[in-house]
């Protein structure tokens, strides 16, 4: 990583360009491994950024549900105080005189017609609240899987380094082995599933 002239290797990074520019006299798969790993790490560098998105995803959905959530609640507050009012003007029409009792039947029946109207709202802005749930969990999975598949090729990465200082063919196939799993759970990120 570079920043004002300074440059800062990773664990690995020196023996990995040592092998790339120089080769390792006599054997012929270090800048195939070099190669291959340059390639896994920038397949990972994709997946860490999709990884991200979908955690950023994730959250923004989390937070339309929760503003839906609330907007819900409003409803069905105002819903309960209609009830209330409505409840008030049916103990009126109990109490008050006979002139004024068509007034209250009216107001009952205005009440029961804006509940109805409230409780449509409220409902409607619950579904909307369970599916930005539902979207904000689908976002996490795929977060997942996406982290799932970079730490696969970061652990590739790091058998790659071990398999050139050591010079063991048996790392190597595993930094194939480990990549190729990477890339499937990459795969099935794609594929949401």
């Amino acid at each position: 990583m570079s920043g004002g002239g300074f440059h800062v290797h990773g664990p690995h990074d020196h023996e990995l360009e040592h092998a790339a520019q120089h080769g390792s006299h006599g054997d012929s798969h270090a800048g195939g491994i070099a190669v291959v790993t340059a390639i896994i790490a920038t397949v990972g560098a994709m997946f860490a950024y999709m990884g991200g998105a979908t955690q950023a995803n994730a959250g923004l959905y989390k937070n339309n549900a929760a503003i839906k959530k609330t907007e819900a609640s409003n409803q069905w507050n105002y819903y309960q105080a209609k009830s209330s009012k409505q409840n008030l003007s049916e103990l009126a029409i109990e109490l008050a005189p006979e002139s004024k009792r068509a007034f209250y039947t009216e107001e009952i029946n205005r009440y029961k017609k804006e509940k109805a109207d409230i409780k449509k709202d409220a409902e409607k802005l619950e579904a909307e609240s369970k599916e930005w749930d539902k979207k904000s969990d689908d976002e996490m999975h795929q977060h997942h899987r996406w982290a799932q598949a970079t730490t696969a090729l970061q652990i590739a990465i790091a058998l790659a380094a071990i398999a050139l200082l050591t010079k063991r063919r048996w790392l190597e196939y595993g930094v194939y082995g480990v990549a190729g799993l990477g890339c499937v759970i990459g795969a099935l990120a794609v594929m949401h599933i």
